[in-house]
Parts: C-alpha cells; structure tokens; sequence
C-alpha cells in the first residue's frame, strides 16, 4: 500500500516525442551542421594534432607533444610579429571605432547637408576588394613610381616616405581604416536608429544639451554593438595578411616573411614546408584571438547589462 501511494504521488513522467519529430528537428539542422563540421571542425581538429606531430629527416613523422608549442614561443621571429600586430592593434582598433563612431553619430543629428551622398561616400570603399584598395594604395604611397613620388618631383616637396619601414605600419593601419569606417559606421548608424525616438525628446525637454544627449543616452544605448564591433576589429587586427602580403611585393627589404603572425606561418607552410610548425603558430594565434575577443565582448556586454 504504502509503494502504490508513493508511486501515486510521484510526478507524472513527460511524454516522449515521437522518433520522427526527432528527427525532424536533425533534418532542419543538418544544412547547417554537416558544412560547419567539414570546413569548421575537421579543419580546426587537423590542425592541433598537427601541431603535436614533427618531421624528423631520420624516423619520418613522430610525436612530440608540445615541444613545437616550447620552440614557437622561444623563436624572436614569433613574438616580433606578435609585437607588430599587438602595437598595430592598439592605435588601429581604438582609432577606427572612433571615427566611424563620430560618423555615425553626425548622420543620426540630422544636421548634415546632403546625408546620403556622405554615407555613401564613406561605405563605398568597404564594397572594393581588399586586395585591390592594397594596389591602389600601394601605388599611391610610392615615393618613385606612385602620387607621392610626383608630388616630390612636379611640386619639389619633401615628403615622407610612406613605405618606409619607420612608416609601413601606419600605412597599412590607413588601409584598413579607408576600407572599413563605413561598415562599421552603417553598424552604429543603424544601432542608433533602434533607439527609441521618445527618449531624446524627453531629455530635450528636460533642457538636456546635445553632448549630454550622446554622453548620456546615445552611447550607452548602443554599448553592445561597440564591444561587438570592436570583437570583429581585434579579430580581424590578429588575421592582418593580404595587406602586409601585397606590399611586401613593393618593399620586399621592409616587409619580411614573418612581418604578422599569419604571414609568418604561411611562410613556414609554403616556403620551408614546416607544416608542423605553421599549424603551432595557427593554434597559438587562434587561442590569443579568442581570449581577447572574449575579454573585449564581456566587458561590452557587462558595461551593457
């Protein structure tokens, strides 16, 4: 009695869904799971158990553990191009969020004459390729053959040399800010345009001045697009290649194969055939990457909640 009395008062089992709504549920995903399996995981998987294994010119392919790990982060060529991408990093970053930012803001004031035109003039240079706008400007910033060099000649001004390898960074920093500022300023653009009109009206009631209104309301309401936008920046800041790359065809003396982390693990892949090593480097870059995206966004989403 007592047994069918407990069992009476347990909590009734939940149903289980039939086999068919399962599965289902696994057909709509599968267009999605098996793509990122095969290009996503597989790839990522390959690659740290490469990074476990060395060629060895007697006894073929051994394993190693992380000795490549060991000998990466006691190569100067490795922390160089960290230091490169890490100093690249700190102007760049902070420095494009600023500008497209302020853009974003002047076109949500409604005060700028002719709008249209000045988005579009600013988003128009995200639509060319990368590999084209590091051409152009390339030639642009060559002191014998580019703008530079007949402004030099035809005006008999002294001009800095843009290539130059006190001035390569900066240059390519340019590039990619001529490249990106208008996407990141339809991003902002469009976070602001979310935000409720009725609270800049009750604070314009309430005498506040236009600075107070962005200080105030503006950024704060758009916290979390800022720490996003600014996640995909550092991402993209630690994958820099095409742009180095490409220069490099330029001024060969003052861009080396190991100028960024991904320039340098190419050259170890495609031009020593350390694979081994490259795949080290990748893993090493990609965990970096990952830990200051995860620091910048919860720091942004933190200041958001």
């Amino acid at each position: 009695m007592k047994k069918s009395g407990l069992s009476a008062l347990r909590a009734p089992a939940a149903p289980r869904r039939p086999l068919r709504r399962r599965l289902t549920g696994w057909a709509f995903v599968l267009p999605f799971t098996v793509p990122f399996l095969l290009a996503v995981v597989a790839p990522i998987l390959y690659t740290l158990g490469l990074s476990l294994f060395r060629e060895r010119l007697i006894g073929g392919v051994s394993f190693v553990g992380l000795d490549n790990y060991q000998a990466q982060l006691s190569d100067p060529r490795f922390w160089s191009a960290v230091t490169r991408v890490g100093l690249y990093l700190l102007v760049q970053v902070p420095l494009m969020m600023l500008l497209a930012l302020a853009a974003a803001l002047a076109l949500d004031s409604a005060k700028l004459y002719a709008p249209t035109v000045f988005r579009l003039g600013l988003f128009l240079p995200y639509a060319v390729p990368g590999v084209v706008a590091t051409l152009l400007w390339g030639y642009i910033y060559g002191a014998q053959f580019g703008l530079v060099g007949d402004v030099r000649q035809y005006l008999d001004i002294a001009l800095p040399d843009p290539l130059s390898s006190a001035l390569i960074l900066p240059s390519i920093g340019n590039i990619v800010l001529w490249l990106y500022v208008g996407y990141n300023m339809l991003v902002f653009y469009a976070a602001l345009k979310a935000v409720p009109a009725e609270i800049f009206e009750a604070a314009k009631l309430d005498g506040a001045r236009t600075w107070h209104v962005i200080a105030h309301i503006k950024l704060p309401a758009i916290r979390s697009t800022l720490a996003v936008t600014t996640m995909f920046s550092v991402i993209g800041g630690f994958q820099l290649f095409n742009e180095p790359n490409i220069l490099r065809g330029l001024v060969p003396n003052v861009i080396s194969t190991d100028f960024t982390p991904n320039m340098y693990a190419y050259s170890l892949s495609f031009n020593g055939q350390q694979y081994n090593a490259a795949a080290t480097v990748a893993v090493i870059m990609g965990v970096v990457t990952g830990l200051f995206a995860f620091v910048v966004q919860r720091r942004g989403m933190r200041g958001a909640v």
